[in-house]
């Protein structure tokens, strides 16, 4: 991406001539556009995002199957684990829907829609990858307030366990969800602000 718009970006150079010196600068050549690859970029957004639901998912069900059978009143339900990945990937769509949607309008402000898809993809997968950061940090910082005042989380949260083995691992899920749903807005922002400072550096080499 570097050279690609190095090369756009440096056309318009001054060329030495063997008798004459130097020619008069060309005019620059401006980047193209791109719609298609921000279009590429939100569609798979919003099925990565589904993917982080449902692997996040995947192992919360395993972790505390009774977390979704109180929360979500899923007392009919046979196969817990398997429901509770459609959940995720359900959940997971409705919020790549609001996030991708920031992130492709905002790095279509930053590149004036002219990066490439494995640009803006990279990028992505940073934001991605925070997500997963933020559930993890999440469900640890639950454990960590079950852990240190038990009679305090059952008293703030609704169907918490009374045995400290189970309730430990229904504070990680309840904290987890929290921390990939607040946390992946926090990564998009970031992630934004990431993108702008390397494509303002591509564009500048």
């Amino acid at each position: 991406m570097k050279s690609e718009v190095s090369e756009q970006f440096h056309a318009g150079e001054p060329r030495r001539g063997p008798n004459h010196g130097e020619e008069p600068a060309r005019p620059a050549i401006e980047l193209p556009t791109r719609p298609f690859a921000l279009g590429a970029l939100a569609v798979s957004g919003i099925f990565a995002c589904a993917v982080v639901g449902g692997s996040t998912n995947a192992v919360n069900g395993l972790v505390s199957p009774l977390y979704f059978v109180t929360v979500l009143g899923w007392h009919g339900v046979e196969d817990v684990w398997r429901a509770a990945i459609a959940q995720g990937i359900f959940e997971g769509l409705l919020f790549g829907l609001f996030f991708t949607l920031i992130f492709t309008v905002g790095t279509g402000i930053i590149t004036s829609v002219s990066c490439t898809y494995l640009f803006a993809c990279q990028h992505l997968l940073g934001v991605l990858g925070g997500g997963y950061v933020f559930w993890l940090l999440g469900g640890l910082a639950a454990m960590g307030l079950a852990t240190l005042s038990p009679e305090f989380y059952r008293a703030a949260f609704f169907g918490v366990p009374k045995d400290f083995g189970p309730m430990l691992g229904y504070a990680f899920v309840g904290g987890s969800i929290w921390g990939v749903e607040f946390g992946g807005f926090v990564s998009v922002i970031v992630g934004l602000v990431v993108l702008r400072a390397n494509w303002r550096r591509a564009v500048a080499d």
